[in-house]
């Protein structure tokens, strides 16, 4: 089955971007290949981008915060097991002490590094860190992988308390809510949200069989899915069959 999942907010908008990028990092970095750890360097610098939102640091501990205080309202249910919870509540109380004892923005204490700052200021443009342009770059991408992934590692770091703390937040908020499964009617499938509740993120599973793409939009009153199909002429196309998926509303 292919996941898609789609944010109903700019928060959880941001926090999806951070974790593929994290994601990311994490398949480049452990490479040999010098182009491998030159796109592991990109992928650091387009965290520091996402990141660089002012209030970003903010919204992740306040969600931390409210995780932490709606799990410990828990204590004492006799339908909850209080080993587990532990575990849980002290996840969140080390993620939050570990962010919040980072300095700044993520990624802030990479900006004072000239040398890093230098490549990403040419990272940006087509071509821009070829020899000729950076050669202490281009020096460094010829050292052993071992010595690159150390040093990758070193600057990455920097932003695991963030990771780890998009990672745990993305988790709980995917797993306080069942799939169950729909039928898009003559490829369209729509559904009215119920009142008082607060949806943050749609999860959609659909058979890759079944050569779909869903096209999806959505508000806090309404969610829509249009399946659209890839054809020959490298065009996507309305489907009118009637399709079948798995579908989860994360509040």
């Amino acid at each position: 089955m292919i996941l898609y999942e789609y944010p109903f907010n700019e928060r959880i908008r941001t926090y999806l971007r951070l974790e593929h990028l994290f994601r990311r990092l994490g398949e480049l970095v452990p490479s040999e290949s010098p182009l491998s750890h030159h796109y592991a360097l990109v992928t650091i610098f387009e965290i520091m981008d996402v990141a660089a939102r002012a209030d970003l640091k903010a919204d992740v501990l306040r969600d931390l915060d409210k995780h932490k205080n709606v799990f410990n309202s828990y204590r004492g249910n006799p339908a909850i097991a209080e080993t587990v919870l532990n575990q849980v509540v002290d996840q969140l109380e080390r993620n939050f002490s570990a962010l919040n004892g980072v300095a700044g923005k993520a990624g802030q204490a990479l900006t004072e590094n000239e040398w890093l700052m230098s490549i990403r200021s040419r990272a940006g443009i087509p071509g821009g860190t070829c020899e000729f342009d950076l050669p202490a770059y281009y020096a460094w991408q010829h050292r052993t992988p071992a010595s690159r992934r150390a040093d990758l590692e070193r600057w990455s770091n920097t932003l695991s308390p963030l990771a780890s703390s998009i990672y745990l937040l993305l988790k709980l908020l995917r797993d306080a809510d069942v799939p169950y499964k729909v039928i898009a009617t003559h490829g369209q499938f729509q559904q009215n949200l119920p009142q008082g509740r607060s949806f943050q993120l749609l999860r959609l599973r659909i058979d890759p069989k079944l050569g779909l793409v869903p096209e999806i939009s959505g508000n806090r009153l309404m969610v829509s899915v249009r399946l659209m199909r890839h054809e020959a002429d490298d065009r996507l196309h309305p489907s009118t069959e009637d399709t079948p998926f798995e579908l989860t509303l994360c509040a």
